[in-house]
């Protein structure tokens, strides 16, 4: 009987150290879903402003949605542009302190420098155009095959302070590079910089970190796109219309700045619209310093804004090049 006895005690010890392994083990897995349920949280617009039609260059227009007085600033985003009407372009003009972003969504962009770089940007290509310590260039927009106007977008971005002074360089994206993903039938996205649904980019495209995303979604679509914790993101819609978080509307040729909690942006179309939506979703390194702008030149001091512009017109310290120079496709304005 003592030997029963002691048997039932062992087994009834062991039961309850499995059955308290077991509890622990349910634990450490609700630990690990309430983290994971943490970490999924969508951030908010702060801002949304419409981005009515300007004249820019010679004769183009653009829609200017960063770089305004609703949107001065939203660093690293000194400024968006959207080319609906080309005009003539764009004739010799300089940057000094930043990186140019351009993505040409119909026609062709001719462009041409101080240093002999030229070519044509295409439909569906990029262009990241490091300015650096200085450059002059053109950029002259031409109609497609079919005759239809050229559509572009050029977002500028700056450049850390410890880069500013670097030389000019080019990154040509084409489209053939740019992944393409459909992670169902409502969805398309075109990976320009980033990952988006287990896809990676190309990559070292710009010197500031930049992930930028090209989203087509159908009527009753939804995407949940992770963003970096320290990236500022805005979108931009380009055509139709969406929704933050199944609730804030955005509409065509809107831009929507997001506030900073969050690392993922859900957006959604309505099931009864009429239409696609397609829009630009875009974040960029928040950068800890000083913005001081006058057009083209951007620094972190006045100083160096007063320097920038001197430096310009006397043709030294990165313009030397500009001394005489005329691009070829600015004379086509003549």
């Amino acid at each position: 009987m003592k030997w029963r006895a002691f048997i039932v005690i062992f087994i009834g010890i062991l039961g309850g150290l499995y059955f308290r392994t077991g509890a622990n083990n349910n634990d450490e897995d609700d630990d690990k879903m309430m983290k994971n349920a943490v970490r999924t949280v969508s951030r908010t617009i702060a801002k949304k402003v419409f981005a009515p039609e300007r004249p820019e260059g010679a004769g183009a227009l653009v829609r200017r949605s960063i770089g305004t007085r609703e949107i001065r600033h939203f660093t690293p985003f000194l400024m968006l542009d959207h080319l609906v009407g080309a005009g003539k372009g764009f004739p010799d003009h300089p940057h000094r302190g930043q990186e140019t972003i351009t993505y040409v969504l119909r026609g062709n962009v001719d462009h041409e420098d101080f240093t002999g770089a030229k070519g044509t940007i295409g439909p569906g290509d990029l262009q990241f155009m490091t300015a650096g310590r200085g450059i002059v260039h053109a950029e002259m927009p031409r109609v497609d095959e079919d005759g239809r106007a050229p559509e572009m977008m050029q977002l500028w971005v700056d450049l850390p302070e410890e880069l500013k002074d670097t030389e000019p360089r080019y990154r040509d994206l084409l489209a053939k590079e740019i992944p393409i993903v459909n992670p169902d039938d409502n969805v398309e996205v075109r990976v320009i910089s980033g990952e988006a649904y287990g896809v990676k980019s190309v990559q070292n495209l710009a010197y500031t970190p930049v992930v930028f995303y090209d989203y087509k979604v159908q009527p009753g679509g939804f995407i949940r796109q992770p963003v970096p914790d320290d990236f500022n993101v805005f979108l931009y819609v380009m055509k139709g219309s969406i929704r933050i978080n199944g609730q804030e509307k955005v509409d065509q040729f809107y831009n929507a700045v997001f506030n900073e909690e969050g690392n993922t942006i859900a957006i959604s179309v309505n099931v009864s619209a009429e239409d696609e939506a397609r829009f630009i979703l875009v974040g960029g390194k928040k950068l800890d310093q000083e913005i001081h702008q006058n057009g083209p030149f951007v620094e972190t001091t006045k100083e160096k804004i007063q320097r920038a512009f001197f430096d310009f017109k006397a043709c030294v310290n990165g313009f030397e090049r500009a001394n005489k120079w005329q691009s070829e496709i600015g004379k086509r304005m003549k």
